[in-house]
């Protein structure tokens, strides 16, 4: 299986030829649910099964929160169980040291 040209797009800053559906994953499916239009989410609901789309929304620390926020009441997650929700290492870290 291969990625359709027109999900190329999304992909701006990668070699899209080097991209594997298996081994990319996670980033291919984070790109599509970040920037996508409905043809690129259609793909990817036609292409991958649901619970694995729902484990990379709720792993993905690329995705925006206006973008998690949506992903999750589209599927009924609990946001506070989004990576992208939650505070990086270095946000924590900083916030035990005075400025």
């Amino acid at each position: 299986m291969k990625i359709p040209s027109y999900l190329k797009k999304y992909f701006w800053d990668t070699d899209f030829s080097k991209l594997d559906l298996q081994k990319n994953r996670s980033y291919i499916l984070s790109r599509i649910f970040e920037y996508g239009d409905t043809n690129a989410v259609k793909w990817a609901f036609r292409n991958f099964p649901e619970q694995d789309i729902i484990k990379i929304v709720r792993e993905s620390r690329t995705l925006s929160p206006k973008s998690g926020n949506f992903w999750a009441l589209f599927f009924n997650i609990n946001k506070t169980t989004l990576r992208c929700f939650q505070k990086s290492f270095l946000q924590l870290q900083s916030s035990h040291w005075a400025s």
